[in-house]
């Protein structure tokens, strides 16, 4: 005769042990936090930054390296952004200005680069974040810099040509939109809102299933959630963050054309990290108008082995048919090779200003 099975006694059991496990994970943490006082104590006394982005992506890396599973590595690399935004918290929250309101993409960006501990602060546009960051309203600002589909936000580089500020981290998230609205009855939709950029990604779908149905414009996707939040008769195409915040239903997931939707933000602050040993270098440069001008720039980068990942020109804006080069290239300034190579380009150069240098961000994979 089989032994009768006491499924209620075996889950106890479990449970006991997760328990057990959940003490020593508080005891682990409390630990560790104390910790994190001290050695901010011991930074306060040498006058030394409190924030260390290359410490904290070092952390990252050494954790899920050291990951047997089955947790995943994302969700592992969640957890402790969470930790070590908490334990910052200790001392003093960071102050991070983003592009808002509440629910926008950069702000679950900036979410995402720096834990919910951190003290997050809304601006009106993006020139406003550098405001924020350059008046010391805050310590961070974050900023979208490219979409994988629209190209480049052009504001944003203009924007580094009139501060003085550096990019110390980079954040690349996978840009959803939704068609979001009070009740989640597409059959009640008479307008929705929604900022250009989404509205232009979303094309397809709109024409196939809202035909006839007006877009009014919104300064931002989570304006729109805003407006939407309001209006019996109106959605909005937002974020997931943007349902949640102003208790929207979902009419339609994942709305874009293109599923491969990425945006690249930048972290900007007054000085870049010291080395991590997986660097990424940004500069600006103006050339001299002559034959061979930009041939002349790229070749100490070509002779020194230096692989630029992405170089971009903008109008100056100053002089008529002058233009300004945007480079990504890897390596850090603190780079005996980088720095050369650098600064022999300067000599073909008008102008030319390190943007940071900061630790690469994580790889977008699909």
């Amino acid at each position: 005769m089989s032994k009768k099975i006491e499924p209620n006694a075996d889950l106890g059991k479990f449970r006991d042990e997760i328990d057990k496990i959940d003490a020593e994970i508080l005891k682990l943490l409390n630990k560790r936090a104390n910790l994190a006082i001290e050695i901010a104590r011991v930074k306060r006394r040498a006058n030394l930054r409190f924030h260390s982005p290359e410490r904290e992506k070092a952390v990252l890396e050494r954790i899920t390296a050291l990951n047997k599973g089955p947790f995943p590595n994302d969700a592992l690399k969640a957890m402790f952004r969470e930790i070590i935004s908490a334990s910052l918290s200790l001392e003093e929250p960071l102050k991070v200005a983003y592009f808002g309101p509440e629910g926008t993409f950069t702000h679950l960006a900036a979410l995402r680069h720096f834990g919910s501990s951190a003290h997050y602060i809304p601006v009106a546009s993006i020139k406003a974040v550098f405001d924020a960051v350059e008046g010391g309203k805050a310590d961070y600002g974050l900023v979208p810099v490219e979409n994988s589909n629209e190209g480049v936000v052009s504001y944003t580089l203009d924007m580094f040509m009139d501060y003085d500020l550096k990019i110390s981290a980079e954040e690349a998230l996978e840009i959803s939109h939704n068609l979001l609205s009070r009740s989640g009855d597409k059959s009640k939709v008479k307008k929705i809102y929604s900022h250009p950029q989404p509205v232009a990604q979303c094309r397809i779908w709109l024409e196939a299933n809202m035909q006839g149905i007006p877009i009014m414009e919104a300064t931002s996707t989570a304006k729109a959630a805003r407006l939407a939040s309001k209006d019996d008769n109106a959605a909005a195409i937002a974020s997931e963050l943007a349902a949640r915040l102003y208790d929207l239903k979902f009419i339609e997931r994942n709305i874009e054309d293109n599923k491969y939707n990425f945006t690249r933000f930048l972290v900007i602050t007054k000085n870049y990290p010291s080395k991590s040993g997986v660097d990424k270098t940004s500069i600006m440069f103006s050339l001299k108008d002559k034959p061979g001008a930009l041939f002349e720039v790229l070749l100490p980068f070509k002779r020194a082995k230096i692989n630029l990942t992405k170089i971009e020109s903008r109008p100056s804006k100053r002089r008529a048919w002058e233009y300004i080069f945007f480079a990504d290239m890897m390596g850090h300034i603190d780079d005996k090779k980088v720095r050369k190579a650098i600064e022999e380009v300067k000599e073909h150069c008008f102008y030319l200003k390190h943007l940071g240098s900061y630790p690469i961000g994580d790889k977008v994979e699909r």
